[in-house]
């Protein structure tokens, strides 16, 4: 059997114009994360990652982590396009003839601003994955839901024995954990909204199946007591 961990990207911009960059809190994240595997002797044989630069930027810190280990490099660095992240300003578009505020300052500063922002996100995603919109550039739930799985399932069939390291974003992640325990959309969308950040995801895999073994996990985080770093956007 091998062991596919599915990690969530790093603490990323949220609030600012480029939403799409880790934070300095997003790079220590990933950077305990490399460390943990290190200590636990984890090699990758494969790191896969979406296309976005929070996914390779998170791939790259935890990898550099584990770097000083012997013969800790992964052999294979690939990516895939089914792992990236479904769009929230078209998803609220599609609900409400509007886009999410870009306030970035207030949205970091007022909880209350922060709390709206993902009651409206929350009921934007269900809208999309019940059916009841179709977001601008964006695909169904079940395609979504689909490209995620075949990612990961890929990243199985190659490496049926070995380690692989997947890194994507909370949607992505929450629609493979939905699949693999047959869980409806609505099931999937509560999730994702609480997928910290660097948290793991682990399944066992061989060649043709895989299996929840543990979600969301953050014992790298945990292990150093540094709760400002359990951060969940």
């Amino acid at each position: 059997m091998g062991t596919i961990h599915l990690v969530r990207h790093g603490q990323a911009s949220f609030g600012t114009d480029d939403y799409d960059r880790l934070t300095a809190e997003g790079f220590e994240q990933s950077r305990l994360l490399g460390e943990y595997f290190a200590r636990r002797g984890v090699k990758f044989d494969a790191v896969v990652t979406g296309t976005l630069r929070r996914h390779e930027e998170t791939a790259d810190a935890i990898v550099a982590a584990l770097a000083p280990a012997a013969n800790a490099s992964p052999a294979v660095r690939e990516r895939a396009p089914g792992l990236n992240e479904y769009d929230p300003r078209a998803l609220v578009y599609a609900l409400k003839g509007e886009h999410l505020a870009e306030d970035a300052a207030a949205a970091r500063r007022d909880p209350v601003v922060v709390r709206e922002h993902f009651r409206l996100l929350r009921d934007a995603l269900l809208a999309w994955a019940e059916g009841r919109t179709a977001p601008e550039g964006m695909p169904d739930w079940p395609s979504f839901q689909s490209g995620a799985v075949a990612a990961l399932v890929a990243a199985r069939e190659r490496f049926a024995d070995g380690n692989v390291l997947i890194v994507s974003s909370g949607g992505p992640i929450a629609a493979v954990v939905a699949a693999a325990l047959a869980a409806p959309p609505q099931t999937a969308i509560e999730l994702n909204l609480r997928i910290r950040n660097t948290a793991v995801t682990e399944f066992s895999a061989n060649a043709k199946r895989h299996h929840l073994v543990s979600f969301n996990t953050i014992a790298h985080i945990e292990f150093h007591g540094m709760d400002h770093l359990a951060t969940y956007a």
